[in-house]
């Protein structure tokens, strides 16, 4: 069992008999619209990613999207791209953002319930994401159109922006 304890901006998960620590970094807060796009049921929680995030990117070889780690919060706020990985026995969510490189992120919910965390990122490339497209498993977001009448988008877009 874990107690929380806030030091500073980070919030550290520490076991009742000290002999393990997280610490986590506050990256985003989860949109409950994502639900409606993908057909899921998730609480609006707040993202947490490890600091040892950079290391996992580093040991499974996803050097080049290490300059994007500080982009977590911008990829949450306002993905290009959104999916769930079929291959996870639990909810898998999968956010992708277009910069120079393809980035993707993968958001897990933590075994407790209590938040969700970003479990990896990598580069993915242009034809992965129209293949997923195509199959379904990715879809596209668009934020910046609003179209007139069209209250959803508006108040989702306003979500946002609140964010």
């Amino acid at each position: 069992m874990y107690v929380r304890v806030w030091v500073g901006f980070y919030l550290i998960y520490k076991d009742v008999d000290m002999k393990e620590e997280k610490e986590l970094l506050k990256v985003g807060k989860y949109n409950p619209h994502f639900n409606d796009i993908l057909g899921i049921n998730i609480k609006e929680l707040e993202i947490y990613r490890s600091k040892g995030l950079p290391s996992h990117m580093v040991k499974r070889k996803h050097f080049k999207c290490l300059k994007y780690i500080d982009y977590i919060p911008d990829i949450i706020l306002e993905p290009d791209y959104l999916g769930i990985n079929p291959n996870e026995q639990e909810t898998s969510i999968e956010l992708v953002k277009k910069y120079a490189d393809n980035v993707m992120i993968g958001i897990k919910l933590d075994t407790d319930g209590e938040y969700l965390y970003v479990s990896t990122m990598h580069d993915i490339q242009e034809s992965k994401i129209l293949r997923r497209l195509h199959s379904g498993r990715l879809k596209k977001i668009s934020l910046v159109a609003k179209e007139e009448g069209d209250d959803d988008t508006e108040k989702f877009v306003d979500s946002l922006e609140k964010q």
